[in-house]
């Protein structure tokens, strides 16, 4: 597989986090398919998923930053998707998470990863904000997004103005 950009590689005590590749789209498609993904925009046909990871490696390309396959030191298999992602109908710029299967959850893995994406977009992208936007009653992003440090920002613009969700802002040095 080729890349027509040169994409960051981030690593952390346990994860590798990578440009998302072809092999990756079983997984992620798999995830779509279930009602897991309900807070991030599934459940999804398989050509929806399809396309959405065509998006994702899209995003890339189109602004240099997106979201980065997870994987464990020493296997190359992805087990999610967590890093930036700003769309252009997005007010701000993210940091999103997901993790494809609920045997990975609870492992601190989603918080590690976004650790590493956060500090990424504060000291190498120079964004000046991140929020995660998060769907009400998805409890454990919200639960992710406190550990992390950040804060409700009830004030905050909404992406999908009528579809709104909860606004988390990060705050530098806190993740």
């Amino acid at each position: 597989m080729s890349y027509h950009l040169d994409t960051p590689v981030l690593t952390t005590d346990r994860l590798i986090l990578r440009a998302p590749q072809a092999k990756d789209a079983d997984a992620f498609i798999s995830f779509y398919a279930t009602e897991r993904a309900q807070f991030t925009g599934g459940p999804m046909t398989e050509r929806q998923a399809w396309n959405f990871f065509g998006t994702e490696i899209g995003h890339w390309m189109m602004h240099g930053f997106g979201m980065f396959a997870v994987t464990e030191k020493g296997d190359d298999t992805a087990i999610g998707i967590v890093g930036h992602w700003y769309p252009r109908t997005w007010p701000e710029k993210e940091v999103g998470w997901v993790l494809f299967d609920a045997e990975h959850e609870g492992k601190g893995i989603a918080l590690e990863a976004a650790r590493a994406c956060i500090n990424h977009a504060w000291t190498m992208l120079k964004w000046e904000t991140i929020v995660s936007y998060i769907a009400t009653g998805n409890t454990s992003s919200i639960a992710l997004a406190e550990r992390l440090g950040a804060t409700l920002d009830p004030m905050a613009a909404q992406p999908k103005p009528d579809s709104p969700c909860l606004v988390y802002r990060h705050k530098k040095g806190m993740a």
